[in-house]
């Protein structure tokens, strides 16, 4: 990070140091938890092409936002503006990918048994739309760039749960594995807000609307996984298949052998 930040031109100031070097912090928190998973034999390349499809894209995702703070910070904006398109339509596989590959964890009963059934159906898609709905929101304020990069960091830090949650002793925090990584996932805005009292003695407001956002997408699981809504969407997603047979607010009993995500 410091030999990136000794050649940013004189023109990238202190604003653009932060998100850059956020950028690469998020990116080491993704590839750092599923590197770990696969050198523990938790994770398998044996994975349906479906799982692939996932992977990649979502790493693709990764890569542009890392990318984006890169231009941004080294004043290439004609090539941050053209990427800037790719990404808004790279969501739409992204959303689709994920909720499938989610889907198909519910449906083979393979839901890690650190987590509810019904839970993890609910906040993987929760998650992933309010990833959506901030970069949109980021997307629409593009021209206000203070609005634009901090609504963005907030949607990348969305993302960061399953970076968390190979990187945590998920087994050991269980009932609370899930909020536990949600949790760790605020340490950056928290870090940006900081960033900001440090640089001009306030909390720009856009931290407040992501963060209110990211909360919001809690209460929102929650509501939903204890709520007779949730019970019939289990049912609508797992029916004719082994994980309608799985009790969706038990937490599943832990693998005999190696735990394989299959993610």
């Amino acid at each position: 990070m410091t030999t990136v930040a000794d050649r940013l031109p004189a023109s990238a100031g202190r604003d653009d140091g932060f998100f850059l070097g956020g950028a690469i912090a998020m990116t080491l928190v993704i590839v750092a938890g599923f590197s770990v998973q696969l050198a523990m034999g938790r994770s398998s390349f044996a994975a349906p092409p479906l799982v692939h499809a996932h992977a990649i894209v979502f790493m693709g995702w990764v890569f542009i936002y890392l990318l984006q703070n890169t231009f941004v910070a080294t004043d290439r904006m004609a090539l941050h503006r053209r990427l800037g398109w790719i990404a808004a339509v790279w969501m739409i596989p992204m959303l689709v990918l994920g909720c499938a590959v989610t889907f198909e964890m519910v449906r083979r009963g393979h839901v890690p048994f650190f987590f509810r059934p019904l839970q993890f159906l609910v906040f993987d898609p929760v998650s992933l739309f309010t990833f959506a709905g901030l970069t949109v929101a980021a997307i629409l304020l593009r021209r206000q760039t203070d609005w634009h990069r901090r609504l963005h960091f907030c949607a990348m830090a969305m993302l960061l749960g399953p970076g968390f949650g190979r990187l945590l002793p998920m087994p050991l925090i269980a009932p609370w594995a899930w909020e536990a990584t949600f949790a760790a996932s605020l340490i950056f805005p928290a870090a940006g807000m900081a960033a900001d009292l440090r640089r001009s003695g306030r909390v720009h407001p856009a931290w407040g609307w992501g963060v209110a956002a990211m909360l919001g997408s809690v209460l929102l699981t929650e509501a939903i996984t204890y709520s007779p809504v949730g019970g019939a969407i289990y049912q609508a997603v797992a029916a004719g298949s082994p994980g309608a047979a799985v009790p969706p607010l038990d937490f599943p009993p832990p693998p005999a052998g190696p735990q394989i995500t299959g993610r």
